[in-house]
């Protein structure tokens, strides 16, 4: 599984990477939670605002920092679709 969290690296950035490194840690998968700040990178994706939580290449969440109630439904959706 590939986590991705887009933005500049500010507190809300950072946040969110921990709220995807708690959701991870409650369903007990090993994963990196990847923290990109290129610019051209977050382009690439078409992200209007940051910070974004990416799963798997898909955006999950744009501007806002989700619950972590909320990514641990995203990541258990996504581990299920990889072992499937």
């Amino acid at each position: 599984m590939i986590i991705k969290v887009l933005g500049s690296g500010c507190p809300k950035c950072q946040q969110l990477a921990h709220n995807a490194e708690l959701a991870l840690k409650q369903l007990g998968l090993a994963a990196p939670v990847q923290k990109v700040q290129d610019i051209r990178e977050i382009a690439k994706f078409r992200v209007m605002f940051t910070p974004a939580l990416v799963v798997n290449d898909e955006v999950k969440s744009s501007g806002r920092i989700p619950e972590v109630s909320e990514i641990v439904s995203w990541l258990s959706t996504a581990a299920g679709q990889e072992s499937a």
